[in-house]
């Protein structure tokens, strides 16, 4: 037996790594040693328990059709860990824990980048029923709803025998499915061999990023307009498709073998096949041949697996068509596939704006776009403006969801959303808000409130004197003494508010919620049922770079307020559903004055009225949306739950 290692003095001991080394599929298997598939990426280094367990991620490998757990993979082994990880393998169960792994917390991590601080997973409704701010001899009473919190996300990469992969509430987390190729038509697939989708760098990029938004937004998932779960599908194939560029080695190879064209469909094949009098003539061998652009395809494996012949989407797969919006209402993976195209329709405008002057240079010079001709620091340069504008969609994309509606999203609201993000990063006149604005005009998609359609008029307004600063308040400041004292709105660190940081902004916005519901939107009788009353349902401290270099420190508020609505007045055995209103505010940390501290002021405060005039639209067509829908049932007098259902939305992905 060897002796234990001493413990080395203090001032020798190695501070951890910032980043862990992981490799992984960048596109999935069947690319093969395609260039930049095989890739390391690199992920914030925490300590892990074996499977791979961590803070926020863990990876629970149960096989419930063959009934067997599977060893769980160790990242901390040194053997492992020299190696940075396991080297990709289909047959390796531990390889594909660390894939999920690794690529769910990537995609994480490309989160909390754009959105400036930490987040969290999805947590369950809470209402307040009681006063809680109420002293002890008038007998306040607080009581909580709830479901189950998700703080740890579980990722189940053999789940189920199912060409499916779905993210589950109920489950807390995502579960993977496989199943067997097509015997014929199968693609680059041996036919009938297993498909994992565990292995598909965009499904693992898509599911987490509808655990992200579920935790940003957890009214995102209840229907009540076509455009809701469309909007979920859609994002999160954005999310997925623009970690493509992000994969050097593969932007490069493919920006070589189209000349500089990423958005061709196809890639030109590296010898052109013989020609005669008829025109090219079939290819006699694979070079000759022509291949999907990876860039552009989601999970091309899985639907070559299906028999597709290509992937299972594509970035521009919906071609511009103003009357395609209007139908297919309920399909909302097509809905979702038109907000996908719309900004990839941008993405690639701005692309060739910026890249255009170096095209006419380079043609001035004697140069000719073919793929056998550009050359290398050229490629370079095309590289480099595509990933960086990749990742400024990315940025853009992601913060809007902080400037979107809490309630009943639509597509709309999100144009809207986009226009105003990119005007706070970037006040002066700016490409990407054209072309979005463009892109969406194409598609049929506008903002209904909105009076022109015009960048001014797009840009969600900022309140003026609308609405009042958020004024420090007297709260209880010790829930177990309940003594109280006067406090202002904290704003945190960015890790985020201690525990009893969030007590009191709690209150405090609660208090300023309920005293200004009128001016939200909301119903403002303080005889409704408590559970009635507007909700702070959650809060967020932000922390972002603004356009000048200042750092901007916000905090983003969903105000909800939930009113149950008959089906039918007339027919009470037909149930109720519930009707939900609210506001997103923006609030600004307070800014100091010759030594003076101001009150926070809401700059933007984005509404869904549940009373007046819009809240008796809303209220007319989100009932006549469910009952086309079925979610009440006449005969039964039962209705259905509001909630989304992954597993039948993903059916096939």
């Amino acid at each position: 037996m060897t002796a234990p290692k001493p413990a080395l003095p203090a001032w020798l001991r190695l501070s951890p790594p910032a980043l862990r080394p992981l490799k992984v599929y960048a596109i999935d298997p069947s690319a093969g040693n395609y260039v930049g598939n095989l890739m390391t990426i690199h992920v914030k280094w925490e300590a892990l328990q074996p499977g791979p367990v961590g803070a926020k991620l863990a990876v629970i490998d149960h096989d419930p059709v063959n009934k067997t757990y599977y060893p769980p993979v160790d990242l901390d082994d040194p053997y492992i860990a020299i190696r940075g990880g396991l080297d990709p393998s289909e047959s390796d169960p531990r390889f594909h824990q660390q894939m999920v792994y690794a690529v769910a917390s990537e995609t994480l991590q490309k989160f909390e980048a754009a959105l400036g601080r930490q987040l969290h997973w999805h947590r369950a409704e809470r209402v307040v029923v009681g006063d809680e701010d109420a002293p002890p001899a008038q007998g306040a009473e607080k009581t909580w709803h709830k479901g189950d919190d998700i703080w740890v996300l579980n990722l189940y990469p053999h789940a189920m025998v199912q060409e499916n992969a779905f993210y589950s509430r109920q489950a807390k987390g995502i579960l993977f499915g496989y199943f067997k190729a097509r015997t014929s038509d199968q693609g680059r697939n041996l036919p009938g061999q297993r498909v994992f989708t565990c292995l598909s760098h965009d499904i693992i990029a898509h599911e987490t990023t509808h655990a992200i938004i579920d935790g940003i937004r957890a009214y995102f998932t209840e229907p009540t307009n076509p455009d809701v779960l469309a909007f979920h599908e859609g994002f999160a194939d954005l999310a997925a498709l623009f970690q493509h560029f992000s994969h050097r080695a593969a932007l490069l190879d493919t920006l070589q073998k189209t000349g500089g064209r990423l958005y061709d469909a196809e890639i030109k094949p590296l010898a052109e096949p013989e020609t005669d009098a008829a025109g090219p003539g079939n290819p006699a061998f694979a070079a000759q041949m022509r291949q999907i652009n990876p860039l552009i395809q989601l999970a091309q494996q899985f639907g070559e697996a299906r028999g597709t012949g290509r992937g299972l989407r594509s970035a521009l797969g919906t071609p511009p068509d103003a009357s395609a919006f209007k139908t297919r209402v309920n399909d909302a993976h097509f809905r979702g596939s038109i907000l996908v195209a719309a900004v990839f329709d941008a993405y690639f405008t701005v692309y060739v704006q910026r890249t255009a002057l170096t095209m006419r240079v380079f043609r001035a010079g004697g140069g000719t776009v073919r793929p056998d001709e550009l050359p290398v620091p050229m490629a370079e340069q095309l590289a480099d403006t595509a990933a960086r504008l990749a990742e400024d969609f990315f940025r853009v994309c992601a913060r809007a969801l902080d400037y979107c509606p809490p309630v009943d999203l639509s597509f709309g609201d999100y144009l809207r959303a986009l226009i105003t993000v990119d005007s706070d990063l970037r006040p002066a006149d700016s490409d990407v808000r054209d072309a979005l604005m463009q892109a969406f005009r194409l598609r049929g998609i506008y903002a209904d409130d909105a009076s022109f359609f015009s960048q001014d008029a797009l840009c969600w307004p900022e309140v003026k004197h609308e609405l009042p600063p958020v004024q420090p308040m007297e709260v209880i400041v010790d829930k177990h003494t309940r003594e109280r004292g006067v406090r202002s709105l904290l704003f945190g660190h960015p890790n985020g508010l201690a525990s009893t940081d969030k007590d009191i902004n709690g209150q405090i916005l609660r208090k300023y919620a309920r005293a200004n519901a009128q001016l939200l939107g909301l119903d403002p009788n303080p005889a409704l049922a408590p559970e009635h009353l507007p909700q702070v349902a959650s809060f967020h401290p932000t922390f972002r770079v603004g356009p000048r270099g200042e750092l901007r420190l916000e905090m983003v508020v969903e105000v909800v307020q939930t009113l149950n609505m008959p089906f039918d007045k007339d027919m009470p055995q037909a149930g109720t559903f519930p009707l939900r209103g609210g506001a997103t505010l923006i609030i600004a940390a307070p800014e100091l004055d010759y030594g003076n501290r101001h009150d926070p002021l809401v700059r933007f405060a984005i509404r869904k009225p549940i009373v007046g005039p819009e809240g008796e639209r809303r209220i007319a067509s989100q009932r006549e949306f469910l009952l086309a829908s079925g979610f009440a049932n006449g005969n039964t007098g039962q209705a259905r739950h509001f909630q989304a259902d992954f597993n039948m939305l993903h059916g096939g992905l």
